[in-house]
């Protein structure tokens, strides 16, 4: 008889389906921010692991990619089991499980028992067929992020588990290539001219968009806690578009190429507290969309409060852009540290294309090692790899009322190194009782920026 291996599914209803939502408050600078917590069914679906069955007909056979005895299609059975009766908790044992692409539904709660480990392969085609997702900012069709949810309400990860990315492959997207280049600049026209989103396919040969770790699209009411995360193709972390959040005691470290910590992008109402962060690019980092993408979707980054985090190593400690054409505004980071390197503690980014607003942003209380570059900067030129294209718009971001007080910092490249753009100058910025032992270049640099130092 013909062997083949059968991802098998326990299920245990614990109690009735019935479940309250409620609102967690936070006090900011800028008001009350209230977020609707995530909250779904009492219901337990277990993921059992892989038997060996005989003989059973019309079961799909175990993906290539996966090693024996595994089955990358366990979790997701889980989920869509979980989500048919009408939602709760998916629990992942201990053990180290391989797996394809996951994507959450509504009322789902992935939880990662202690020991527990969830380990995506690099195989591309197993991110296929391609999803709405994003790059950079921009809207397109691409490779699924390794864990996915779109339009979905009361979504989590939780546990003690470890969620990682395998990498060899991804590593190989990691350059520049003329064809990626070129693939960059398709989506550019593709932005600046409003092709719909769904002839945007960016998952074809020659673009190499690495995909996310995880992604949330356009969903309510979410929750990721305790977790580990352990290296990721692209960012690492990515809500876009959605509402209603609390990261919480999170580890998170990868130190790949493109590997922000967690990136709010066009997100409301969210709330980032004691989690880790030792990232290869930003740590955390407030988005709000490229262009001509974000004026058509028309929302900024709102509400937003960071808090108790320890930022081990990252570009910033608190990155606002570059992609910020949705605005910004009512952001507050306050009793955060540095306990390694940052490039710099805070950092916004924008160019002459971008347009939007941002405002109100508040960091306070925090402390610092290390900031290679300087404590403060704005930068109103960065393109990267962008710069080479053509300008279909100006647009000029308005910056007003950035505060930064009571941060102390051991060492720094410079205090501050702020230019704005002449044509609408930066306002109502201030430094209060920002402290740097040792400052390797005295010089601090300002130009169109009305800032108050003291």
């Amino acid at each position: 008889m013909k062997r083949i291996l059968l991802a098998i599914v326990a299920i245990a209803v614990i109690c009735g389906e019935a479940f309250a939502q409620k609102t967690t408050k936070v006090e900011a600078p800028f008001g009350v921010v209230k977020i609707k917590e995530c909250s779904v069914p009492e219901r337990v679906v277990r993921v059992q692991g892989v038997q060996e069955v005989q003989g059973v007909q019309g079961v799909q056979e175990v993906h290539p990619s996966a090693s024996s005895g595994t089955s990358v299609q366990a979790i997701q059975m889980a989920v869509d089991e979980c989500a048919r009766l009408g939602g709760g908790h998916v629990v992942v044992p201990a053990g180290t499980w391989l797996s394809g692409p996951i994507h959450l539904r509504s009322n789902i709660d992935l939880h990662l028992e202690k020991g527990a480990v969830i380990e995506f392969l690099d195989d591309k085609d197993l991110y296929l067929p391609a999803v709405q997702t994003s790059w950079e900012g921009v809207e397109c069709m691409n490779f699924s992020p390794l864990i996915y949810a779109f339009g979905c309400k009361n979504i989590s990860i939780t546990g003690e588990g470890t969620i990682k990315s395998r990498m060899d492959f991804w590593r190989t997207w990691f350059s520049r290539p003329a064809s990626h280049i070129e693939a960059t600049r398709k989506l550019y026209e593709w932005c600046s001219f409003d092709t719909p989103v769904e002839e945007r396919h960016a998952e074809l040969d020659g673009f190499q968009f690495r995909p996310h770790l995880i992604q949330f699209n356009r969903c309510e009411n979410i929750l990721l806690e305790g977790v580990k995360i352990r290296e990721s193709p692209f960012w690492t972390i990515h809500m876009l578009l959605c509402k209603n959040g609390i990261a919480r005691n999170l580890d998170v470290y990868a130190h790949g190429h493109n590997n922000d910590g967690i990136d709010l992008e066009m997100t409301q109402n969210f709330l980032v507290e004691n989690c880790r962060f030792d990232q290869g690019d930003d740590a955390v980092v407030i988005k709000s969309g490229r262009n001509q993408n974000a004026w058509r979707l028309h929302t900024p980054s709102k509400n937003i409060v960071v808090r108790d985090c320890d930022i081990v190593h990252g570009h910033t400690l608190l990155g606002l852009g570059s992609e910020l054409s949705g605005g910004i505004e009512n952001v507050h980071m306050t009793r955060c540290k540095a306990s390694g390197m940052v490039h710099r503690v805070m950092y916004l980014k924008t160019n002459h294309r971008r347009g939007g607003k941002v405002k109100n942003i508040y960091l306070d209380n925090c402390q610092v090692d290390t900031a290679r570059y300087g404590v403060m900067e704005i930068a109103t030129d960065v393109l990267y790899q962008w710069k080479d294209f053509p300008t279909y718009k100006t647009a000029i971001t308005k910056i007003e009322n950035l505060q930064m007080s009571d941060v102390s910092c051991k060492q720094a490249g410079i205090r501050y190194r702020m230019i704005g753009d002449e044509r609408l100058p930066a306002k109502k910025i201030r430094m209060r009782n920002v402290s740097i032992d040792t400052v390797l270049d005295p010089t601090s640099i300002t130009r169109n920026v009305e800032l108050t130092d003291e």
